[in-house]
């Protein structure tokens, strides 16, 4: 998994699956949030993201007060995210 940022931008290549990538992305998002209060992440070609990073990003949302837009370039993270009812929260759109 790669991660740039670019402003409040993190656009994310590869796929998100491992306690790592968690902490990469975590750490990265926490780096955002201090100078933007909304954040875009863009998720390039992942199929799946863990529930780590999908409690995480809940947290800046609910708790931190910090808008969580989220782009997928992958129909079947979009399903994932649709399925969990998190379309809305998260502001998913798919982009490819």
């Amino acid at each position: 998994m790669d991660i740039q940022i670019s402003g409040a931008t993190l656009v994310v290549s590869g796929n998100i699956k491992t306690i790592h990538d968690y902490q990469l992305l975590k750490e990265k998002l926490d780096e955002v949030a201090r100078d933007h209060k909304r954040i875009v992440l863009e998720i390039k070609d992942s199929i799946s993201i863990t529930s780590s990073v999908i409690g995480y990003l809940t947290k800046l949302v609910q708790k931190d007060g910090i808008e969580v837009v989220i782009k997928v370039g992958d129909a079947n993270l979009y399903e994932l995210f649709e399925e969990i009812n998190l379309l809305s929260l998260f502001h998913v759109t798919k982009v490819l």
